[in-house]
């Protein structure tokens, strides 16, 4: 079924322009503009600015927005309700995660979801930075770490432990750190140039501040971090997850083990909005029993 003139101004609105609401409905955008220019000339209100950078909301036309985006989100769960699909999982589900822990946890997460609900179609997207939600039309992002202020939503579902590692062909002939002080002069591989700028913090707020730090490797993949450092190229502090099969067989070692380091918490983030739809719902839910079962 083709959406409405007013669903699809709710898209627009979304987007911040026609080309891009047309590319996420897969429709033509002069489409989506003949449409929107029909509901304008109902209403006898201008709804948009447009320009050639970006579509944005008149003052009418952002109120419109704000009651037309509850009044389909109440419909949506109406119809559910009536049609019996409350229990139905069904239609595109959008969820961007970083590289690595989405790999590792969302991905398994939302291919066992789509098992039991096959109508449902699902895109990841995995990437370090953190998008646009409303303009990608994203409906949740995994994110790790504190958040900044914004409107979205934030569901915390669990907390991702660090350890410090190295290979026991690294720590042959050196001295092996007893306390946070003995990490100074000891080799690091980083994950990014900013971990390097970074102080270790630990559970109970002390640090070892970044300045007495020094490696000269940073990558931007754990797996490949996991490589490196099990090859001896040095100390990582990283997501216990990624290291405890390593750990386990005696690859790695954990360093400091009588000093607990600071946790990242894990969020599920999405847009505020009256209805949250229940794969929105039960992906968060899965994903908190996952990491869990995980962390």
């Amino acid at each position: 079924m083709s959406p409405t003139a007013e669903e699809l101004f709710v898209q627009v609105v979304q987007a911040g322009s026609f080309k891009k609401a047309a590319e996420q409905l897969e429709i033509e955008p002069s489409s989506v503009s003949r449409k929107i220019s029909a509901l304008e000339d109902r209403l006898s209100v201008r709804l948009l600015h447009r320009s050639t950078r970006q579509t944005r909301p008149t003052e009418l036309g952002q109120r419109y927005y704000e009651g037309l985006t509850r009044l389909l989100d109440d419909k949506q769960a109406l119809e559910e309700e009536v049609s019996n699909k409350v229990g139905l999982l069904s239609g595109a589900f959008r969820v961007s995660a970083p590289v690595d822990f989405g790999a590792e946890f969302v991905v398994p997460v939302l291919r066992s979801i789509q098992v039991t609900a096959p109508e449902m179609i699902v895109e990841i997207l995995l990437g370090s930075g953190f998008v646009d939600l409303v303009e990608q039309g994203i409906d949740v992002a995994v994110r790790i770490g504190e958040l900044p202020d914004s409107s979205l939503v934030a569901v915390h579902v669990g907390d991702a432990s660090r350890v410090l590692v190295a290979a026991p062909g690294y720590l042959e002939g050196r001295a092996i750190p007893r306390t946070p002080d003995d990490l100074a002069g000891h080799e690091f591989v980083f994950y990014t140039a900013r971990q390097a700028r970074n102080d270790i913090e630990f559970a109970d707020g002390s640090r070892i501040q970044h300045a007495r730090l020094s490696g000269r490797l940073v990558v931007n993949n754990v797996r490949s971090i996991e490589r490196l450092v099990t090859d001896g190229a040095g100390i990582h502090l990283g997501p216990r997850w990624a290291f405890s099969a390593a750990l386990e067989s005696g690859a790695v070692r954990q360093l400091l083990p009588d000093f607990e380091l600071k946790s990242f918490p894990v969020h599920a983030v999405y847009p505020a909005r009256a209805y949250l739809p229940r794969k929105t719902r039960v992906f968060v839910e899965s994903l908190r029993n996952k990491l869990v079962a995980s962390l």
